[in-house]
């Protein structure tokens, strides 16, 4: 049951953040508002995730994780109650920013595991729950389109607000804490500067393109972030117990578990993003289906389906053959998907079976992750390390969403200008199949600690 509802919690924090994106261009209309604005939907959501969730998960690891996980959960199921009651833009952009909290619960569910389950249970359940990222950001984009149809965009809201409420109450009733705390200062200074560095970090990322990439905000935020993780870095190498601590994160075989995340869910959200372009796009473009927003999810949920079918069995390849072997396993199936995406498009089972295969590499290469970290930080360190890996992957999708505006603005149809050109397309096909190839290399080198890997 503990595995269960975790995984479960995991996949209702995911699904939210892409809740927004399919119902993106009807947003102006249901709020008020204009296009431009109606994208901080998104981006406030990710802000917030990637900027609390290092710093929750530190005091996760310090005063309580099971606290820690109620406390996440309860503001996603706020936020999500305030955007559902809300009828102006500014009362649901509070509701979305709320609700970027509940990014923490994954990498704080993930380190209660190690807790609280047997080992065979926890390879399991980390695989499930980091699964769910995949998962549950493909349902979003599934079910949002039909929920506004049906109810409006409160619907939307209400659905997050009533499951993540009877989640609370279930994790309230059957979730224990775990009995560790630490008795170190919280370091508020790191914890200032991460956020600043990280806030320039992703803003410069996600509204880059709106706002030109040389403009005077850009630049000012480029500038902030660099000398804000400067100063944060120098800061916590003196502090005896830093936010994140920086010598850990920069060691192998952390950092490049890390960027092999970063390259790996940059295949996940461009499966996304690419597959739902193929899907809306008119047939004048040379690839798209001219699919509606409500159907146009569909493309996108043998992929889900493909994430939930895999997870058992990826958590007993781990089991048997390792983590890392399961990393390699799924970065090889995501690069020969991407390169049969590059050559093999513009029809029904194209779009279906490439999203299906993106989603069986996702099945492995995310349980594989969060298992590596595990065996590689102290057990008093699992839920930050965790949280440090989660920002990547928020990070990852930033980037991969930024790219993707770019090349729309760099290269659109011609017969659309919303949407890709076929020669953007192949570009952003060959170039995912690329970054599936990085991780390849990345677990190929691999070197894991000398101890038994939990997993």
């Amino acid at each position: 049951m503990v595995v269960a509802l975790l995984a479960a919690s995991g996949m209702l924090t995911s699904l939210q953040f892409t809740s927004m994106v399919p119902i993106l261009p009807v947003i102006p209309e249901l709020l008020d508002t204009n296009a431009a604005d109606a994208s901080w939907l998104i981006t406030i959501t990710l802000l917030v995730g990637v900027v609390a969730t290092p710093v929750t998960t530190r005091l996760a690891d310090m005063y309580g994780r099971r606290r820690l996980l109620l406390i996440s959960m309860a503001l996603l199921a706020a936020g999500s109650v305030i955007g559902a009651m809300s009828s102006s833009f500014p009362g649901v952009l509070v509701g979305r920013a709320l609700q970027g909290f509940g990014t923490s619960v994954v990498p704080i569910g993930i380190a209660l595991l190690t807790s609280l389950v047997s080992r065979e249970r926890a390879t399991m359940g980390i695989a499930l729950m980091s699964g769910t990222l995949g998962i549950g950001s493909a349902a979003g984009l599934t079910v949002s389109g039909p929920l506004v149809e049906w109810g409006g965009l409160p619907a939307v809201f209400w659905t997050t607000a009533v499951v993540s409420i009877v989640f609370c109450v279930l994790s309230l009733l059957w979730i224990d804490e775990v009995p560790q705390r630490s008795a170190q200062r919280f370091d508020y200074v790191g914890a200032v500067l991460l956020s600043i560095a990280l806030t320039a970090l992703l803003l410069c990322i996600s509204r880059g393109q709106i706002w030109g990439w040389l403009s005077p905000v850009s630049l000012l935020l480029m500038g902030t972030a660099l000398v804000s993780a400067i100063c944060w870095a120098r800061w916590g190498l003196r502090h005896p117990h830093p936010v994140i601590d920086v010598r850990t994160a920069m060691r192998a075989p952390i950092a490049p578990i890390n960027i092999a995340s970063f390259f790996a869910t940059f295949g996940m959200y461009a499966n996304h993003l690419l597959t739902m372009q193929e899907a809306l796009a008119p047939e004048t473009t040379g690839f798209g289906l001219g699919s509606t927003v409500a159907a146009a999810g569909l493309f996108v949920l043998p992929s889900a389906v493909t994430m939930i079918l895999l997870a058992p069995i990826a958590a007993r390849t781990i089991s048997r053959l390792g983590a890392r072997f399961a990393l390699l396993f799924g970065a090889g199936i995501m690069t020969g998907a991407y390169i049969f995406r590059t050559f093999v498009h513009a029809d029904v089972w194209s779009v279906v079976t490439g999203s299906a295969l993106v989603g069986c590499s996702i099945a492995f290469a995310f349980a594989a992750m969060p298992s590596l970290i595990t065996i590689s930080v102290a057990r008093d360190q699992v839920a930050v390390a965790n949280g440090i890996n989660s920002v990547v992957r928020s990070l990852s999708g930033a980037v991969a969403a930024a790219l993707f505006a770019f090349l729309i603005a760099t290269l659109p149809a011609a017969s659309d200008a919303a949407f890709l050109s076929h020669t953007a397309l192949t570009i952003a096909f060959g170039f995912c199949a690329l970054s599936g190839a990085v991780t390849m290399i990345i677990a190929l080198i691999l070197r894991l600690p000398d101890r038994k890997d939990p997993s």
